[in-house]
């Protein structure tokens, strides 16, 4: 059996991006309950050469948008990466899920040997084909940034499970 390039991506981004969302709305929630102030909330970190919670959820969306954006051959979503609230992190997330909502299967199928080039902040250039971009630095990134959101709630108290963390799968119809 032969799984798309598609569905392995698009839908599983979106899935987990939802389950973002509502750790961010229990997040939101938890800090007013307990009067702890959002911007100390949102520079959290597990450890102190980890990336903050902001930084966490704007590099999961990077990562879901950047994969389906070069094995599309869109244009690359842009952020100016200075949002402050969880508000905005959600307002993120959501254009996020749009912009992964506006592309097509037949737009990422067939692109596991597209050749594909990146240059990181680093200078460093990378090349990839479309499934080694997809399976061995997109998806396990993404996976990573958002695990670890999640993590740095959880460790903080904030009571949410797996199921938060998941989101809801879509369902064959």
């Amino acid at each position: 059996m032969t799984v798309s390039m598609y569905s392995v991506s698009i839908p599983v981004f979106i899935q987990h991006l939802n389950g973002l969302n509502t750790v961010l709305d229990k997040a939101s929630g938890w800090a007013t309950a307990r009067k702890v102030n959002e911007a100390d909330l949102l520079n959290m970190r597990l450890a102190p050469d980890m990336f903050n919670l902001a930084r966490q959820v704007r590099a999961a969306t990077d990562h879901a948008a950047n994969a389906a954006g070069r094995l599309s051959g869109k244009e690359l979503l842009k952020f100016a990466n200075d949002e402050t609230t969880i508000a905005q992190l959600k307002d993120r997330v959501a254009k996020t899920i749009d912009y992964l909502k506006s592309i097509k299967p037949k737009e990422i199928d067939g692109t596991e040997s597209k050749d594909i080039s990146i240059t990181f902040p680093s200078g460093q250039t990378r090349q990839f084909t479309g499934q080694s971009l997809l399976l061995g630095n997109s998806l396990p990134n993404f996976y990573f940034h958002a695990t670890t959101a999640y993590d740095i709630l959880r460790w903080k108290g904030l009571a949410i499970g797996k199921r938060d963390f998941m989101g809801r799968p879509r369902l064959k119809s």
